[in-house]
C-alpha cells in the first residue's frame, strides 16, 4: 500500500514538475541525428566522419531536441556540437550529466543521468566517455562546445553534458564563450535575414595529449557559421588553445581542410558557389571589429543609443513602481502555492482515509465470505465421514462377535476329537512296532555273521601270504 502511494504521488510529480535531460544515442543503421537533423541546413548532417568510434547524439530536454553531438568515443571529446541561436541567458546554472547509453547500449536508461545516481548500475561506465574524475585535480575545466549562455532555460540545461565538453583551461573556456558570444550575437545575427535560418557548428580537433591519458585535449576549437536564407553565406573562425586570445577567420571549405578528410560541413545556400559575398564580407567586418575589441554597431545598437536616456529616465521613475509590483506577485504566487500545497495535504489525507477504510472494508468481507465458503464446503464432508465411521465400527462389532463364537465352540470340539482319535492311535501302532523290532533282531544276527565271516576271511588271507613268503616252491609236479 505504501508503493501503491509513493508511485502514485512519484507520477504526480513527474507531471507537474517535467524536466529531466535525455541524449538519445542513434543507432548506426539511421540516416542522420533522427530529430536533431533540423539543427543542419536542409537537414543534412556534416559528411565525411565516418569512423566506427563517432558515435550521433541527440540532444534532448523536456522530450524535444536541443542540440545534435558527434562523439568521439576514442578522444573521449565531442567532434562538434550543431545548434540554433534562441536568445541569451540571464543566468547560468551547471548541472552536469552522463549518457549511460555510449558505455552500455543494452541498457534501459535512455536519458542522461547524473553520474553518482548511475555508478555501479551502468556496465563499463566511463569506457568510452569521459566522467567529472577525469577532469578532478587535472588543470582543466568541462569546456562547452555549445555554449550555454547562448540559449535559453531549457536549451541551456541540456547543454551541461559531459558529451558537449571538451578539456580547456580556465581562461581559454571564458575566452572561448565570450568570443563565441559576441561573434553570434554581434556578427552572425545581424547580418542573417531569419535568425531561425542561422545553423552553427562548434567543434574540436583533438590532439594526442590526454588528461589522465584517457581524455583528448583540443588541438584547436572551431566554429562554422551557415546562413541558410535566399541570400545566403557561410563563415568558419578557428581558435589555438595556446593562444587564448587568437580567433582566425576562414572560408569554410579552409576549415573543412584542417579537420579529417573528405569532410563537407554544410549543404544547401552554404555551398561555395551559392553564397552571397557581400554579406559574407560585412560579417568578416564585424568579425575583425570584435576581434580588435571594438563595439559593432548595427542599426539596432544606434537606436538603441538614441533611445537610451529616455530609458534611462523611464527605468528611474518606473523602478519604484516595478518593484512594487514584483513584491505583488511575488506575494500573490507564494499564495496560490500555499493554497495549491494545503489543498493537495486535504485531499492527499482524505484519499487516504476513504483508500484505507475501503481497502480494511474489502478485506474484511473477504475473509467473511472466505470462512463462510469453508464452513459450507465442510459440512458434506464431516456428515460423509460420520456415516463412515459408524458403518466400520458395525461391521468391528460384528467381526468380534463372530470371532469370539468361533473361539468358544473350538475348545470342546477339538478335545472331543483328540480324545476319540487316541484309541485308534494306540492300537494301530502295535503292530508297526512289533515289525520294528524284529527288523532289529534280524539285522543284529545279520551283523554278528557278516562280522564272524570277514575276520575269518581275513586270517584266510594272512596265513596263504605267509606260505607265500616263506615256503619255497616246489616243482610243478610237486
Amino acid at each position: 500500500e505504501w508503493t501503491m502511494r509513493t508511485s502514485i504521488v512519484f507520477l504526480l510529480c513527474i507531471s507537474v514538475f517535467p524536466g529531466f535531460s535525455q541524449g538519445r544515442v542513434v543507432r548506426e543503421d539511421e540516416t542522420g541525428f533522427a530529430e536533431c537533423n533540423v539543427f543542419f541546413p536542409g537537414q543534412v548532417p556534416p559528411e565525411g566522419f565516418t569512423e566506427p568510434f563517432h558515435v550521433k547524439i541527440c540532444q534532448q530536454y523536456n522530450k524535444e531536441p536541443r542540440f545534435a553531438t558527434l562523439y568521439s568515443t576514442k578522444d573521449k571529446i565531442p567532434l562538434y556540437s550543431a545548434f540554433k541561436f534562441t536568445k541569451t541567458a540571464q543566468s547560468e546554472e551547471e548541472n552536469w550529466l552522463v549518457e549511460p547509453q555510449i558505455d552500455d547500449p543494452e541498457n534501459d536508461l535512455h536519458e542522461m543521468m547524473h553520474e553518482a545516481d548511475i555508478t555501479g548500475t551502468v556496465a563499463n561506465l566511463g569506457a568510452n566517455q569521459a566522467l567529472t574524475s577525469d577532469y578532478v585535480g587535472s588543470g582543466y575545466e568541462r569546456g562547452l562546445l555549445n555554449p550555454s549562455l547562448l540559449h535559453e532555460e531549457d536549451f541551456q540545461k541540456a547543454t551541461y553534458t559531459l558529451t558537449n565538453a571538451v578539456p580547456l583551461t580556465p581562461a581559454l573556456s571564458k575566452s572561448w564563450h565570450r568570443d563565441i558570444g559576441k561573434v553570434v550575437e554581434q556578427a552572425l545575427i545581424p547580418h542573417c535575414s531569419k535568425k531561425d535560418h542561422l545553423y552553427l557548428l562548434a567543434g574540436a580537433i583533438p590532439s594526442s595529449v590526454r588528461v589522465k591519458g584517457k581524455v583528448s585535449v583540443p588541438e584547436s576549437l572551431w566554429l562554422a557559421a551557415c546562413c541558410d536564407a535566399p541570400e545566403g553565406w557561410s563563415v568558419g573562425l578557428v581558435k589555438k588553445v595556446n593562444d587564448e586570445n587568437s580567433l582566425v577567420d576562414l572560408t569554410v571549405g579552409e576549415l573543412e581542410k584542417q579537420l579529417l578528410a573528405e569532410v563537407h560541413l554544410f549543404k544547401g545556400n552554404c555551398e561555395k558557389d551559392k553564397q552571397n559575398q557581400e554579406k559574407r564580407e560585412a560579417v568578416l567586418q564585424a568579425v575583425s571589429q570584435i576581434r580588435s575589441g571594438e563595439q559593432v554597431e548595427t542599426t539596432d545598437n544606434q537606436e538603441a543609443k538614441d533611445s537610451g536616456w529616455v530609458r534611462k529616465v523611464a527605468g528611474i521613475i518606473a523602478t519604484p513602481f516595478i518593484k512594487l509590483l514584483e513584491l505583488l506577485i511575488y506575494i500573490f504566487v507564494e499564495l496560490v502555492k500555499f493554497v495549491f500545497y494545503f489543498l493537495w495535504l486535504v485531499v492527499k489525507r482524505v484519499c487516504g482515509t476513504v483508500l484505507d477504510g475501503l481497502y480494511s472494508l474489502w478485506s474484511g468481507l473477504v475473509s467473511y465470505l472466505k470462512a463462510v465458503s469453508m464452513v459450507l464446503i465442510s459440512i458434506p464432508y464431516d456428515v460423509g465421514r460420520v456415516i463412515v465411521n459408524i458403518f466400520l465400527g458395525f461391521l468391528q462389532i460384528v467381526q468380534d462377535v463372530v470371532s469370539l463364537t468361533y473361539r468358544i465352540l473350538s475348545i470342546p470340539v477339538g478335545f472331543v476329537l483328540h480324545l476319540a482319535a487316541f484309541p485308534y492311535h494306540s492300537i494301530c501302532a502295535i503292530p508297526s512296532v512289533l515289525k520294528d523290532i524284529a527288523t532289529g533282531i534280524g539285522g543284529t544276527f545279520s551283523l554278528v555273521i557278516d562280522a564272524t565271516a570277514a575276520v575269518l576271511h581275513g586270517f584266510y588271507y594272512l596265513a596263504a601270504h605267509i606260505v607265500k613268503r616263506f615256503v619255497p616252491k616246489g616243482s610243478s609236479d610237486d
